[in-house]
């Protein structure tokens, strides 16, 4: 469970970081340089991102934050977004999240998340999840933050099989919140703030007789992600960043568990062409209490017709 939180803090992390790249409205640069996560792309345009995710972990914390070394566990995700522009004036835009993992246990390598092979007790993999989705400037005097809502329906019949978790059973209600400033006059410079929250709806964890589980460990939780980005151009087609961003889980459930996990990164983007990104991170986390510790490597791709 320790592993799990950590894996939905890893994919918080990278979504918060490739959130950056939107359509651009300013053509006197550069797509990735004037465009933020509050800009919505313009009725009929389409918006599709493709994230992906390797977190590898080989360190746990435990409730005192005292670090000791696991066997190696290894969660790949592949999300793949859509919204599609309904606005005059850009301010509503609708879609859908699409959610593939591959996660695999027990000391094997990180690379065998890509075996895909499904592995008696050692590995999992399969599409997920689906998330109709909304995203929405509330304001037009504040043309700079927007929201983000979703609703996280489950596609699987099981979180765990044979000891191996592949991802929630539950219904998740997400928001999540933009909003971004440049600083100073030049471009050179952006900062951003991200906060993710996530309810979970899940019922009681129970186990089978054949190794199976029905209902969410998670159920009744809410998780809390707020993260500071900072964004360096050195030209108007390249971007370098660097990234702090918490986790802390709040259990409503009388025998839940709370946890909290802090990770760093950096991470750069390069604009292909007028209409496509590409994009790569890597964070390190640095400390938690009662949870997985790990790397997490990212890649994504972006493209605005």
């Amino acid at each position: 469970m320790k592993t799990i939180f950590t894996l939905a803090f890893v994919i918080a992390c990278t979504l918060g970081a490739f959130a950056q790249d939107d359509t651009n409205n300013d053509q006197s640069g550069s797509v990735i340089q004037n465009l933020t996560p509050s800009k919505l792309i313009g009725k009929g345009q389409v918006d599709v991102k493709w994230f992906n995710n390797l977190f590898t972990q080989t360190r746990n914390a435990d409730v005192n934050g005292d670090v000791s070394a696991v066997p190696r566990g290894n969660f790949f995700t592949s999300t793949l977004d859509f919204f599609y522009g309904v606005s005059d004036n850009r301010r509503v835009s609708i879609g859908a999240i699409l959610e593939f993992r591959s996660n695999t246990v027990g000391g094997r390598g990180a690379f065998d998340v890509f075996s895909f092979d499904g592995e008696r007790g050692s590995a999992r993999s399969g599409l997920t999840s689906i998330a109709p989705s909304i995203k929405y400037v509330p304001f037009s005097s504040l043309s700079s933050f927007s929201i983000q809502s979703s609703i996280v329906i489950p596609l699987i019949n099981s979180e765990f099989e044979n000891g191996v978790f592949l991802d929630e059973d539950a219904f998740v209600l997400q928001n999540r919140f933009f909003y971004d400033l440049p600083l100073g006059t030049s471009k050179e410079w952006q900062l951003f703030f991200d906060v993710n929250t996530e309810y979970n709806f899940g019922g009681d964890l129970v186990f089978t007789d054949d190794g199976r589980s029905n209902g969410s460990f998670a159920s009744n939780s809410l998780r809390v992600t707020p993260g500071a980005f900072l964004s360096y151009f050195p030209s108007s087609k390249f971007t370098a960043q660097v990234f702090a961003q918490h986790f802390q889980l709040i259990s409503f459930n009388e025998d839940g568990f709370e946890q909290d996990l802090t990770a760093v990164g950096a991470g750069a983007k390069y604009q292909l062409t007028e209409s496509l990104n590409f994009e790569v991170l890597w964070s390190y986390f640095a400390r938690g209490n009662d949870t997985g510790l790990g790397e997490s490597y990212n890649f994504g791709l972006r493209y605005v017709l």
